[in-house]
């Protein structure tokens, strides 16, 4: 098994889900889209990930407004309301009979080109959406062995070029970066930002523990996560101080805790970063607190939703 933050159990039923393409349902093995889209010719789309706990999409709202938000920066307009998307959503999970230990992808691109190109004015078609739901539940391993991570020389974009926040299907920096961390024996990529301060990683969001304080990036050049905007929810609940700053390797190398936390994995620890042992090497306690109280959050999410 591939060690890392998305190591998910093996589940027999994803064999045979049900995915959804445009309103129309397909099995997995048929389920297909048109080499001419967007998305496959020049990564022109938006996407966003949904964990479904005792038939509730936890922090839906949170998710959405992140959707629209890249639907809008990219200039898609989208044919649908947040409303009429959700029940796409339960119509597949309804399909597949799934209520619980969910994973759902949705993803939605321009359309489909007249011919290969990128201009936006050759999309002969409505915006395509596929909506993947599997049965997936995080392997415990990752919590209880930690992970590792690499310094990667791909720095995360500059608002100015490619927003971090943009949730978008255009991955191939992150992609070189874990190439790079994979290579270098990690798990996965920690990366920089413009400037030379920790950033965030290939796919989640960086935070460390210093003197029991709980320090992450600025929102400046980071993934704008879910996950990570309740993990600094619960520090301000729960009075434990949680800062978002500027801060360098010389800081990380030296932090008591790591971990990094993500829709699926919710908070994973990290255990060392560029061969250096991050405090003890273990789950810390600070991250195991906190992984405790962000759990606590999902449960009244689904009682009070």
């Amino acid at each position: 098994m591939v060690h890392g933050t998305h190591n998910a159990l093996e589940d027999s039923r994803n064999d045979s889900i049900l995915i959804l393409i445009n309103d129309e349902l397909f099995p997995r093995n048929e389920a297909k889209i048109s080499v001419f889209d967007s998305g496959y010719l020049v990564g022109d789309g938006v996407w966003e990930a949904l964990r479904l706990h005792d038939g509730k999409l936890v922090f839906a709202k949170d998710h959405l407004n992140r959707l629209w938000q890249s639907a809008k920066t990219v200039g898609m307009k989208l044919p649908f309301t947040k409303e009429e998307l959700l029940e796409k959503v339960s119509y597949v999970l309804s399909a597949n009979s799934m209520t619980d230990g969910v994973h759902v992808r949705i993803m939605i691109t321009r359309g489909i080109k007249k011919t290969p190109s990128q201009d936006p004015r050759l999309t002969i078609s409505g915006p395509n959406i596929v909506i993947i739901p599997e049965f997936k539940r995080a392997s415990t391993e990752s919590k209880d062995k930690g992970i590792t991570l690499f310094t990667s020389t791909i720095r995360r974009g500059s608002p100015d070029y490619l927003d971090p926040r943009l949730n978008c299907h255009s991955k191939l920096h992150e992609v070189q970066a874990l190439i790079q961390a994979i290579e270098a024996g990690a798990d996965e990529a920690l990366m920089l930002d413009v400037n030379g301060f920790v950033s965030t990683c290939n796919a989640t969001n960086f935070f460390m523990v210093k003197n029991n304080e709980v320090w992450t990036s600025t929102s400046k050049y980071c993934m704008n996560g879910i996950t990570r905007g309740k993990v600094i929810e619960v520090c301000h609940a729960n009075d434990i101080k949680c800062v978002e700053k500027d801060f360098s390797l010389f800081d990380v190398y030296g932090a008591d805790e790591a971990f990094v936390t993500g829709t699926f994995g919710g908070l994973t620890p990290v255990i060392k970063i560029d061969g250096r042992t991050i405090g003890s090497g273990r789950y810390g306690d600070m991250t195991k607190k906190l992984s405790e109280l962000y759990n606590e959050l999902i449960k009244s999410e689904v009682k009070n939703g």
